[in-house]
C-alpha cells in the first residue's frame, strides 16, 4: 500500500512523472493538488538539472570537404595537479627543448634505464587508451572521451602530452570519419556508423608514450570496416621489418603496397617520428613509398609507425583551428599507431594490447 508522500494518506496511486522518466524510487500523492504543494521539496530528490550546450559551428562559411562540422563551444581547459611533472611545453605551448634540436638528423641510442622507462610509459599510454576507447559509444560526445582519458592519466600521476603542446586546447585527438589527424574534441556525438580515431599520448618520469586506434562505433557499412582493417594491417606489416639494420625509408615501401592493393591511398603530410623525452624527434618515417628518409635501424632506438589511410585521395586540408587535418575529397581515413623499440635481434612493440 502506497503513502502519499506529501501527507502521508495511504492507498495513495499518483506517480511523479519525472521519477518515473528518470528511472528514480517511485514517490506516490494521494492527489495532483498534493503533489503541487509539495513540489518545492519532492523536485530535490531529482537532483540537479542538467546543463543543455547551446553548439555552434565557428566557421559556418568556410568550405568543409565532408559532412563532420566543429561543434563548439569547447568545454574549458582541463586542469593537472601540481604534483605532477608536466613537460616545458606545459606553461606557455612551446616545447624548447625539441626547438633545440629542430632539423637534426640524430638518432638517440637509448640506454638501459631510459628504456625501461620507456617500458614504463608507454605501459600507462595503453591503459589509457583502452580506458578512452570503452568510452566511445554512439551519443558519446567527443569531448567526454577527452575526459575520460584526462582523468585516467591523472589517476597514474601522468600528464596528457597534447595538452598545450604547440597550445593544442586538449588531452588526446580525437579524429572522426574524413578527419585524418589531430581533431579537436567537442560537442560532437558519435554517431551509429561512425569511425573514430583515438590518439592517446603520456608524458610519466620525462618520457613520453604515443599510440593510437581507430574505432568503428556500431554498425559501420563494409567500406568503413575494409578501411579500418587495412589502415591496422598497414602498421602490423611494418612493424615486421623493424630490426636492425632496416632502412627507415622501406617502411613506407611496405606501407603503400598494402594500401593499394585494396585501392587506397597513403597521407603524405603526416610522418612517425622518434620519441622518448622528446614528443617528436628524429627519426621522421613517412608512409609512403619512394621517400627520402635518413637513417638505418640501431637498438636502443625507439620509434612511432603511425600510418594514415584514406578511402580517396592521399591530400589534406586543414579547419581553421589550425589543427584539424581532413582529406581534401571528403572520404574517410584511418590510423593505427605504435610506439617500438629496435631491439638487438628484431622490436619490441612497447605499446601493444594486453587486453
Amino acid at each position: 500500500m502506497a503513502i502519499c508522500e506529501g501527507c502521508g494518506k495511504e492507498d495513495s496511486r499518483l506517480k511523479c512523472p519525472t521519477c518515473v522518466k528518470n528511472n528514480l524510487p517511485d514517490s506516490y500523492f494521494c492527489s495532483q493538488d498534493c503533489f503541487k504543494q509539495n513540489w518545492g521539496k519532492h523536485k530535490e530528490k531529482h537532483g540537479p538539472v542538467p546543463t543543455v550546450v547551446k553548439t555552434f559551428n565557428p566557421w559556418p562559411n568556410y568550405s568543409y570537404t565532408g559532412r563532420l562540422r566543429p561543434m563548439y563551444p569547447l568545454s574549458p581547459k582541463r586542469e593537472v595537479p601540481l604534483h605532477i611533472p608536466r613537460p616545458d611545453y606545459a606553461a606557455d605551448g612551446k616545447p624548447y627543448s625539441e626547438l633545440k634540436v629542430r632539423g637534426s638528423t640524430r638518432i638517440e641510442q637509448l640506454t638501459s634505464d631510459e628504456i625501461e622507462k620507456m617500458r614504463t610509459v608507454c605501459k600507462i599510454s595503453r591503459e589509457v587508451l583502452n580506458a578512452g576507447r570503452k568510452a566511445m559509444k554512439a551519443g558519446v560526445t567527443t569531448d567526454e572521451i577527452d575526459r575520460v582519458v584526462h582523468e585516467a592519466c591523472i589517476e597514474r600521476d601522468a600528464y596528457p602530452s597534447p595538452l598545450n603542446y604547440n597550445h593544442f586546447p586538449k588531452s588526446v585527438c580525437t579524429s572522426v570519419n574524413e578527419v585524418i589527424c589531430h581533431g579537436i574534441p567537442d560537442q560532437y556525438e558519435l554517431q551509429n556508423g561512425d569511425i573514430c580515431n583515438i590518439d592517446v599520448s603520456v608524458f610519466y618520469d620525462g618520457y613520453h608514450g604515443d599510440l593510437n586506434e581507430t574505432i568503428c562505433v556500431g554498425d559501420v557499412d563494409e567500406g568503413g570496416r575494409k578501411l579500418v582493417n587495412n589502415a591496422r594491417a598497414c602498421l602490423e606489416e611494418a612493424i615486421k621489418i623493424v630490426k636492425p639494420g632496416a632502412l627507415y625509408r622501406d617502411i613506407g615501401n611496405i606501407i603503400s603496397k598494402v594500401a593499394s592493393s585494396e585501392g587506397f591511398s597513403v597521407v603524405r603530410t603526416y610522418t612517425g617520428h622518434g620519441i622518448h623525452k622528446l614528443f617528436h624527434c628524429a627519426p621522421s618515417i613517412p608512409h609512403y613509398a619512394k621517400n627520402k628518409a635518413v637513417g638505418a635501424m640501431k637498438p636502443g632506438h625507439v620509434f612511432t609507425i603511425e600510418p594514415m589511410i584514406s578511402e580517396g585521395v592521399w591530400r589534406d586540408e586543414h579547419w581553421l583551428d589550425g589543427w584539424t587535418a581532413v582529406t581534401a575529397d571528403g572520404k574517410r581515413s584511418a590510423q593505427f599507431e605504435h610506439t617500438m623499440l629496435v631491439t638487438e635481434t628484431g622490436v619490441e612493440v612497447l605499446t601493444a594490447d594486453f587486453e
